[in-house]
């Protein structure tokens, strides 16, 4: 017993918060004893509030985020400014800029071969078109043909297809995760990791430290490179209040010899092959891809390993093309475009592919989220959608993993089940799988949540799909699903207790900065 609080003591995480309270704690003593200049500091300090408004208005930020800011910041003018400052503005230094200015120009130059298929796809459907060169140009991912695509969840089957592939790779190993969790699944990996590290071939490693602040001991890396393993530790949690904090490498990536890659909702932890129950059965879901589109995998795991390494000289992406071919097409193959998006571009890729989606639609939009914490060009979308008479279902969770971004996901239920949108929750737990199907000819699967988080703040990414095998695979696996699922009425929504609405009206407020 007295071990456990002991290692509670000196968590990291209760380390962090010590010191991050005694920096507010010196903040307000530094206030308290200069009292006699208070007035000083405090006109400094609207000044600083004010000034921060301003800039929040004029800014490209979505207007959800800007009021979430603005509405705190004019509370209480005398932190508001300094909030801001520390937790609301996202800006590499400029060291960090040109740092990234050296990768997108190998990023670009690895990619600049592949940017013709866009072309062939407009003449069989300019919509389709459309939607790929958005994606080509504002994320810097090209659309490929001939590429196998397996639609898997949950996530068991991803589980035993990653260890079969795994055990195949012959030059390289690329992984990239949020969470990483000691346990059955991150065991077992690790084993073949290691077995593959002594054949020679090259390991490496990206994980989020936020991600995996409760799940992996401080300075796992070190152990990881002792055992051959390259790592780097995404975004390092340091005990000093930043803006840093609210940006996280969200992405899940797993690419091999180039030629096979994998990217979804599943980490790497028991909860996500229902190893153990957390929050009811975990539904989740992972797209595999082999042949030619895993190369823009390739690249967003290179070009972040090239940010984070400091001592990394493998800035030549070009020598990582797969050295294995296959010889002939593979069949329904379709288009496959997988891409990343980053929070640092002002340019919300995410969201606006899901928007496409959404408005091109004819006959239906499928989607699974976990959370719908959605802004208000998302909700006309949706219910303008539906009022045209296109079939939007939405699925999401039944059991919470977390209670208060439940209750805002709740919170939006009426104004869309209201305007015709068919709301489901999974009855038997938790649904992580972030997914869209649409027209049996467009697909979506990838780390890309229906929250602001995912839309603005984290660096995801996503594999988008047009007349693919796996866009039937994922509309499939939704339909079959809503056999246990709850369908949402309208009198339910209604009928909720007034102090609940209040709760949830508050909560949905301040969502962008959950």
């Amino acid at each position: 017993m007295l071990n456990k609080v002991f290692k509670f003591l000196f968590h990291r995480i209760v380390l962090v918060a010590l010191s991050m309270l005694i920096q507010i704690g010196a903040l307000v003593i530094v206030i308290w004893r200069f009292n006699e200049y208070f007035v000083y500091f405090y006109a400094f300090c609207v000044l600083l509030s004010l000034l921060a408004v301003l800039w929040i208005i004029n800014s490209k930020s979505n207007p959800s985020y800007k009021i979430a800011w603005i509405v705190p910041i004019l509370l209480v003018p005398i932190f508001g400014g300094i909030f801001f400052l520390l937790f609301g503005n996202n800006r590499l230094s400029r060291r960090e800029r040109k740092k990234m200015a050296g990768i997108r120009e190998r990023v670009n130059s690895a990619l600049s071969e592949e940017w013709s298929i866009v072309n062939i796809i407009a003449a069989e459907d300019q919509n389709a078109a459309n939607q790929a060169r958005y994606i080509e140009k504002y994320a810097g991912a090209p659309v490929f043909s001939n590429t196998y695509t397996e639609y898997l969840t949950p996530g068991e089957m991803k589980f035993q297809r990653l260890k079969e592939e795994l055990r195949k790779a012959q030059h390289y190993i690329f992984l990239e995760y949020f969470i990483i969790e000691e346990g059955i699944m991150w065991d077992e990996i690790l084993e073949i990791l290691v077995e593959k590290v002594k054949e020679g071939v090259d390991v490496r490693v990206i994980y989020d430290d936020a991600g995996c602040l409760f799940t992996l001991p401080y300075r796992y890396d070190r152990k990881l490179e002792s055992m051959g393993i390259k790592c780097c530790v995404f975004n390092p949690f340091i005990p000093v209040l930043s803006f840093r904090f609210n940006n996280r490498d969200h992405r899940k990536i797993v690419v091999i010899d180039g030629f096979v890659g994998f990217t979804g909702g599943i980490n790497l932890a028991d909860e996500y092959i229902n190893a153990y129950e957390k929050h009811g059965h975990w539904k989740d879901a992972s797209i595999m891809l082999k042949g030619a589109a895993v190369w823009n995998l390739t690249v967003m795991f290179l070009s972040v390993w090239d940010f984070l390494r400091k001592d990394n000289t493998d800035s030549n992406y070009d020598a990582y093309r797969p050295q294995v071919y296959h010889p002939e097409p593979f069949p329904d193959a379709g288009y496959t475009q997988p891409f990343c998006d980053s929070p640092m571009d002002d340019e919300a890729v995410g969201e606006t592919v899901y928007l496409n989606l959404i408005n091109k639609a004819k006959r239906y939009v499928y989607i699974n989220t976990p959370y719908l914490i959605i802004d208000n060009e998302m909700v006309t979308a949706l219910t303008s959608a539906a009022k045209s008479g296109v079939d939007v279902r939405i699925l999401t969770p039944h059991i919470a993993d977390k209670w208060y971004v439940h209750a805002v996901t709740r919170a939006y239920y009426e104004v869309l089940v209201e305007s015709g949108v068919k709301i489901y929750e999974y009855t038997p737990g938790f649904v992580h799988a972030k997914t869209f199907a649409v027209d049996d000819e467009y697909g979506v699967v990838g780390t890309i949540n229906l929250d602001y988080r995912s839309l603005y703040l984290h660096y995801e990414c996503a594999v988008w799909m047009y007349r693919t095998r796996s866009v039937y695979q994922v509309r499939d696996d939704f339909l079959e699903t809503l056999n246990v699922c709850e369908q949402i009425t309208l009198e339910s929504c209604r009928n909720v207790p007034w102090y609940v609405k209040a709760i949830r009206a508050i909560l949905r407020a301040f969502a962008p900065l959950m």
